[in-house]
């Protein structure tokens, strides 16, 4: 998965478990960011009657740097209080729950916004409200109105939704984690048996969004909007946290140090690069360190394990991998982003300093026929260079690692065949953002981009053919 359940420590804390981070020119207002962090991984929409939430308990940031040495230098913190109307019921709503301030809503959260930079500690907003889970259209007749009427827009140019919205991941979570048996690839894989069509395992499942979109000029280091994609100032990093308190004294008002529990940047690095036993470590290190985890990048397990589950599919792969060369391509897109002179017109470096972080090249406009493949499909608006909310982005990951974007680097490096075909829930060809729902992706055109979450009364199955027990 993106990251969801990434890591041991982290999967048996939902509320602080970053699933997906998006950063993106936004297509509906060009000068801005939208950054988007996911949380509490695969919500089923009917899981009452405690329903999903965000954590009292844990502080979530957003991480924006822009100096060039993979720091907070811009941070904005939510935090989050729950209030309950009626103890003396079980119930999460008493009727129909029809506005944002209904007495038939028993279970309200309400959020804070707090941006942290070189000026000081700024609060924006307070006691901002959450919308409703979706529990159902009998109970919820209009999830639509009730997430609309809860973005907001901030006096600092900011604009704001904290709340439950559909999964947009989408990945084969059945094959992957089955010895990497990717049901399209099955004929040529080690293991014989039946083949048939990607199942996305993520469809109808919700997770809890914080989504942000912001002014470029307030998140450039010299407050500039470039328009060149060489300005030195035009691309930022991005990555999301969370923390929980490390100690409390029962009924004292004093409480310990925050710790770091949970972070991503680009999706899938802690969940299949790092391995097993350094996934918690990471988890609570800053992007800075990531020094220390860099040659799991350089030497990736998974492209080791490729050749061996798909026999004779990827000779030049092994070859590589045999060479005991680093894949200085996987380097640059998750550690360094890519220089200028790899990629004609297209830079998104933000330094030597190594660094797992989303890297944004602000200067890119918003692509006018994206590709599900994003930098992979020429499409220079979309993953690696940020990641929007339909990048395809374990296809392309699937496809970079197995070799496509190492000859990049090496001119004399040719590709397997097999590299540039490679996919798991359905071929990216034969997609594009406005036919997602056809895999059950739903996605928005306008802020907060994913939909409203799926309701408990019609949760949907996974997409696909499922085999008979």
């Amino acid at each position: 998965m993106s990251s969801h359940r990434e890591a041991p420590a982290i999967s048996t804390d939902p509320v602080a478990d970053s699933t997906d981070l998006y950063a993106f020119v936004s297509p509906d207002k060009p000068d801005t960011v939208t950054i988007i962090a996911n949380y509490i991984p695969l919500e089923l929409p009917s899981a009452g009657p405690n329903f999903f939430e965000f954590g009292d308990d844990v502080l979530y940031e957003i991480h924006i740097s822009n100096a060039g040495k993979a720091g907070s230098d811009i941070v904005y913190q939510f935090r989050f209080v729950t209030e309950v109307s009626d103890p003396g019921t079980f119930l999460y709503n008493t009727g129909q729950i029809t506005s944002l301030s209904s007495s038939n809503w028993n279970r309200k959260q309400f959020y804070s916004v707090t941006r942290v930079d070189s000026h000081g500690t700024h609060h924006l907003a307070k006691k901002l409200p959450c919308p409703p889970c979706n529990v159902g259209t009998h109970s919820i007749p209009d999830i639509g109105a009730l997430s609309a009427d809860a973005v907001k827009t901030l006096s600092t140019g900011e604009v704001v939704y904290c709340g439950q919205r559909a999964d947009a991941f989408y990945v084969d979570l059945g094959s992957i984690f089955d010895l990497g048996d990717l049901r399209p690839f099955q004929s040529a894989f080690l293991i014989p048996g039946s083949s048939g069509p990607g199942v996305n395992a993520v469809s109808g499942f919700n997770v809890h969004t914080i989504a942000l979109q912001v002014p470029i000029t307030r998140l450039t280091s010299n407050g500039s909007q470039p328009s060149s994609v060489t300005d030195s100032h035009a691309t930022i990093g991005v990555w999301t946290s969370a923390s929980r308190q490390k100690a409390k004294v029962k009924g004292a008002a004093a409480a310990g140090p925050w710790v770091q529990v949970s972070r991503l940047g680009n999706p899938l690095v802690n969940e299949v690069v790092i391995p097993m036993g350094y996934k918690d470590e990471w988890n609570s290190q800053q992007p800075s360190e990531d020094h220390r985890y860099a040659k799991y990048v350089a030497n990736p397990e998974l492209a080791g394990l490729l050749p061996v589950l798909y026999p004779g599919v990827f000779p030049n792969l092994k070859a590589l991998n045999d060479s005991g060369k680093a894949r200085a391509d996987l380097e640059a897109v998750l550690l360094t982003g890519i220089p200028s002179g790899i990629i004609t017109g297209f830079q998104n470096f933000t330094g030597t300093t190594q660094a797992d972080m989303l890297r944004l090249n602000v200067a890119i406009p918003p692509s006018s026929s994206p590709s599900l493949l994003g930098l992979l499909g020429g499409d220079a608006a979309g993953w690696p260079n940020g990641r929007r909310v339909f990048d395809d982005v374990t296809t392309i990951a699937l496809r970079a690692v197995a070799g496509v974007t190492y000859a990049l680097v090496d001119s004399s490096y040719t590709p397997d065949g097999a590299a540039g075909a490679i996919y798991d829930v359905s071929d990216p060809s034969k997609l594009t953002p406005s036919t997602l729902d056809s895999i059950g992706v739903p996605t928005q055109d306008t802020f907060p981009y994913l939909a409203p979450g799926w309701d408990g009364f019609d949760h949907p199955q996974p997409t696909g053919t499922l085999a008979s027990p």
